[in-house]
């Protein structure tokens, strides 16, 4: 009994350290199902009836994985209780990928030597070798705090401005803010945020919060430290808060400029309504699912726009989706130095070692695949054009929650194609990532080397 014990621990244990991956994949498919659960019962439901397998299955999906895509209108179907489910699947969701995207980040250090992790500790400066009870403690420590933030001035706001009751201003308060936070953009409203376009405290709050998520905790701990000192930061930070930035002007000025005479959208809003709404379509692509418009409405250009900055996505190690804005900086500094003919990739005074090129690439590509597999998916089940379906299949592969209206008339295959979606692009970048890094292995022999034409 012993030795058996002793056999079924020790394969535990290598699963533990082995497999991060895994377990990873693991854990959010057990906390899906669970929400499925929750969401079937009769007291999930307004009308108090049971829901059925799929749509409590597909929401359960998109709320464990901060997506926001829905089959049913959450605010009229869904109980309190069924609402304070989603919540709490959307904070553990979103806590939940924070935290271990930070521990594999530990995990990847420990597997170097001891020369490597302590030059890796000294050139983060935001994740030491092995304190992961201060790591967990930051991550939940940062989202309680701009929660709590955005809370507040959303309650006031609702409280003051639209004369909702204490209670109700307070629940819808709490329940925008851990949405938002977690880049979530389940609403409590049947039109999401139209109604809120042209106010600038709810709409730039949730900006904020939203922005502040998707960054990613170690952007977020380094600049709680250096945030005056810019020529402290670390090449990740420096990548992540100067993508972001560029990526949420240009969103922000191009989508607006489509947009800016199309009278089903921002056509009818005054200059400063205009703006405010575009700023707001900048920022939730990345990756909220908020909208302030109705998408089937827009222009196509606007679409395609929107699903490359849902594909980019917001920043590792945090709560937004996509390939994240380091793999596309990264991407873009490789190609620079191949068409300068550089012998290395260069960025910001370092050298990006060619195992990190591979895995950006490897990343990208694998972001790519997903979303043309599931796009030639949709179109031979459904008789959608192609905007819609791959507006469609990017968001729910960038875990974004933006659609044009099609989600709850695909048929159950379709769903089930997005449900696969959601799974795999909320944790393929960060396994896949972090299982390359894991199983770099040093080859003690070099094959003969053979040039085959590019391009």
């Amino acid at each position: 009994m012993l030795r058996n014990r002793s056999g079924r621990s020790g394969r535990l244990a290598r699963l533990r350290i082995e497999k991060p991956p895994q377990l990873v994949a693991l854990a959010f498919a057990a906390a899906a199902g669970l929400v499925t659960l929750l969401l079937s019962l009769p007291v999930a439901s307004e009308a108090g009836t049971a829901t059925a397998f799929l749509p409590a299955l597909f929401t359960a999906t998109s709320a464990v994985c901060v997506t926001g895509l829905i089959v049913v209108d959450t605010p009229t179907y869904f109980s309190s209780f069924g609402e304070l489910v989603i919540l709490g699947a959307i904070q553990v969701g979103g806590i939940g990928i924070m935290t271990l995207s930070s521990l594999l980040g530990l995990l990847v250090f420990r597997r170097l030597g001891l020369r490597s992790r302590m030059t890796a500790a000294v050139e983060t400066k935001a994740l030491g070798i092995g304190d992961v009870r201060r790591v967990l403690r930051s991550v939940v420590g940062f989202s309680l705090f701009f929660e709590s933030v955005a809370m507040v001035v959303l309650t006031l706001r609702w409280l003051t401005a639209y004369d909702e009751p204490l209670g109700r201003a307070f629940y819808l308060g709490l329940f925008h803010a851990v949405s938002a936070f977690n880049n979530a953009g389940f609403a409590l409203f049947s039109d999401n945020m139209i109604s809120f376009r042209t106010d600038a405290v709810i709409s730039l709050t949730l900006c904020l919060a939203v922005i502040a998520g998707g960054i990613g905790f170690p952007v977020l701990y380094e600049l709680r430290r250096e945030l005056r000192t810019p020529r402290l930061w670390t090449v990740h930070t420096r990548i992540t808060v100067w993508t972001t930035a560029i990526l949420l002007t240009l969103g922000t000025a191009t989508v607006t400029a489509i947009e800016w005479s199309n009278p089903d959208t921002l056509g009818s809003a005054g200059v400063g309504g205009k703006l405010l709404a575009g700023f707001f379509l900048g920022v939730m692509p990345r990756t909220a699912g908020f909208n302030n418009i109705d998408y089937a409405d827009a222009d196509s250009a606007t679409l395609l726009v929107t699903d490359i900055l849902m594909f980019i996505g917001g920043g590792s190690a945090g709560t937004a989706g996509g390939i994240k804005v380091t793999t596309f900086a990264l991407l873009a500094f490789v190609m620079y130095a191949e068409a300068r003919a550089q012998p290395e990739v260069l960025v910001a005074g370092r050298t990006l070692p060619r195992q990190v090129q591979r895995q950006a690439v490897t990343v990208a590509l694998l972001g790519v695949g997903l979303v043309v597999s599931g796009t030639l998916a949709l179109l031979l089940l459904t008789p959608l054009p192609l905007d819609a379906v791959l507006f469609e299949v990017t968001s729910a592969f960038a875990t974004v929650g933006l659609s044009t209206g099609i989600t709850a008339t695909l048929p159950g295959a379709a769903q089930l194609v997005l449900i696969a979606l959601m799974f795999l692009g909320r944790l393929g970048p960060i396994t896949l990532a972090s299982a390359l890094a894991l199983r770099s292995r040093p080859i003690l022999y070099r094959l003969p080397e053979e040039r085959p034409i590019v391009g």
